[in-house]
């Protein structure tokens, strides 16, 4: 027995071949960056994206949040076609405007339309940060502008998600106009008594963060989102103080008064259809 146990092979572990490798599909598993729990893509998409582990919001889509939230079949796009230009002849913009193209699916970093929640009518805008950061040029700003415009025409409330790294560089200043164009038809809005429900989602930074995106009647964000104007660091070296660990996550502003509610994504269709049936009178 004792013979036979010291003439009984080693057993490595083996290294998986090319071939192995190959027949697991791409995308079949999802990692979680902040618990690291590592689950399947499909079962994380039916849970809106959501860490079953740690509650971690995973980005989405515009479409698959649009998906998510209004009734099945009613959502009209805007302007799908509205596409950049190259007003200062920026080095290199076109060509990588026309690569998110090619990635995305998409012509532009936000889609806009109108749509029904429980019966209830909106107009929805939802800003997609896989095509150039989510950045602001003049096509998104004029997007969200013409948004406003047909919610006031159809007595909608107008319902924005942000995720965005700002005003576009590749514009120069007219990027920037854009945060007074919609600023102001914001306040349109507002004169005719319109509604305006915001969610910022992670990232919502620069201009955007600093215009339309936090004038909403009810500001909302997705947990950990992160949310503010200048970079921690910058801020650290202006002022020359450390900046506490939580600052510019959704859950400082709320703490802050910036916020009115960090709401889970599994509970957004929920609390917004009933902001919608409380303001439905009033409205119509």
């Amino acid at each position: 027995m004792l013979k036979d146990l010291f003439s009984k092979k080693k057993k490595y572990a083996t290294i998986p071949s090319d071939q192995a490798k190959m027949d697991v599909p791409e995308g079949l598993m999802t990692k979680c960056p902040s618990c690291k729990t590592i689950m399947y893509t499909k079962e994380l998409k039916k849970n809106l994206y959501v860490c079953d582990s740690c509650g971690y919001h995973h980005r989405m889509t515009a479409h698959e949040r649009i998906d998510t939230l209004v009734d099945e079949g009613s959502f009209k796009e805007f302007n799908s076609n509205m596409i950049s230009q190259d007003p200062l002849s920026f080095p290199t913009y076109v060509e990588k405007t026309n690569k998110d193209r090619e990635k995305t699916g998409l012509n532009e970093a936000i889609v806009t339309g109108q749509a029904e929640m429980e019966n209830m009518p909106v107009v929805i805008a939802v800003m997609d940060a896989r095509f150039r950061m989510g950045s602001m040029g003049s096509v998104v700003g004029e997007k969200i502008t013409r948004a406003i415009e047909k919610a006031i025409e159809l007595k909608a409330p107008f319902i924005l998600f942000s995720a965005s790294g700002g005003a576009r560089m590749q514009e120069g200043v007219l990027s920037l106009m854009q945060m007074a164009k919609t600023s102001a038809a914001l306040k349109k809005l507002s004169n005719h008594g319109g509604l305006f429900i915001s969610i910022m989602t992670h990232p919502t930074t620069g201009g955007v963060s600093a215009s339309f995106a936090s004038l909403g009647d009810y500001n909302f964000a997705e947990p950990g989102a992160l949310i503010g104007f200048a970079g921690r660091r910058i801020i650290e070296q202006t002022i020359r103080q450390d900046l506490p660990d939580d600052f510019q996550t959704a859950e400082f502003l709320l703490k802050h008064g910036q916020l009115d509610k960090v709401i889970s994504r599994l509970d957004m269709k929920d609390t917004l259809t009933t902001i919608l049936d409380i303001h439905r009178e009033v409205l119509s």
